[in-house]
């Protein structure tokens, strides 16, 4: 058998009417399915989003990366699934790596990806772009991210306080993705800015567990799918 196409897609946040035709195609025809899960548990949210999508027989691989920031632990996880990967690739053909959102936006298939191209460069990977959570909060608010002259920024939360601070200093709008691991500093943040009145809190877009509201009125203690957008 021919060696196979990885292909990366996108889901969306988590509104299964979210995921573009091309994703939804590709997904219909997939043999093996990989999807990344804590090694805690086997629990995928992008895997539930897709399975409308997939066939009674698709193989569904779930690739284990560890909770954890430290490095040693990170690249021994990445080798090993990216070995998994390749493996299949050669031995079944075509397959999917599943995320939520765009796989290309803090993603696990971005690391995936480049670990792949370094020790697998034979491997043949294409990206199909999902609809983000953030531009699905905007939407369900009809908060305009910007126009004319003005400036997106896209940030993480997992930032200092004080480089969040001076990033939203010369943003006209931004938009802070993984707001849960640092929340408490990023309202202050934003408070001391006198950027709270035009905040917005999103968590869990598109699914049935969805909060979106004003920050004053948002969750003290958020569910780690959440997002601020700021004005």
């Amino acid at each position: 058998m021919k060696q196979g196409i990885l292909y990366g897609i996108g889901v969306g946040p988590g509104d299964p009417e979210l995921i573009t035709l091309k994703a939804a195609r590709v997904l219909k025809e997939a043999r093996t399915v990989f999807a990344a899960a804590s090694t805690r548990n086997d629990f995928s949210y992008a895997l539930e989003i897709a399975r409308p999508y997939l066939t009674q027989d698709a193989k569904i691989v779930r690739l284990h990366f560890p909770m954890t920031r430290e490095g040693t632990a990170l690249a021994q996880a990445w080798a090993e699934n990216a070995r998994r990967v390749a493996e299949s690739l050669k031995t079944f053909g075509n397959a999917v790596f599943l995320t939520l959102g765009d796989p290309l936006i803090y993603s696990t298939f971005g690391y995936l990806m480049q670990t792949l191209g370094r020790d697998f460069p034979e491997v043949e990977i294409e990206v199909i772009p999902g609809v983000t959570s953030f531009q699905a909060a905007a939407a369900r608010t009809r908060t305009v991210l910007c126009e004319s002259g003005e400036s997106l920024l896209l940030v993480s939360g997992i930032n200092s306080e004080q480089k969040l601070s001076d990033s939203l200093l010369i943003a006209d709008n931004a938009v802070i993705l993984k707001a849960y691991r640092n929340y408490e500093a990023i309202c202050r943040v934003i408070r001391e800015q006198g950027r709270e009145k035009r905040s917005v809190f999103a968590s869990r877009v598109g699914q049935a567990e969805e909060v979106i509201a004003p920050l004053e009125n948002a969750p003290d203690h958020p569910h780690y799918l959440s997002l601020v957008i700021i004005k």
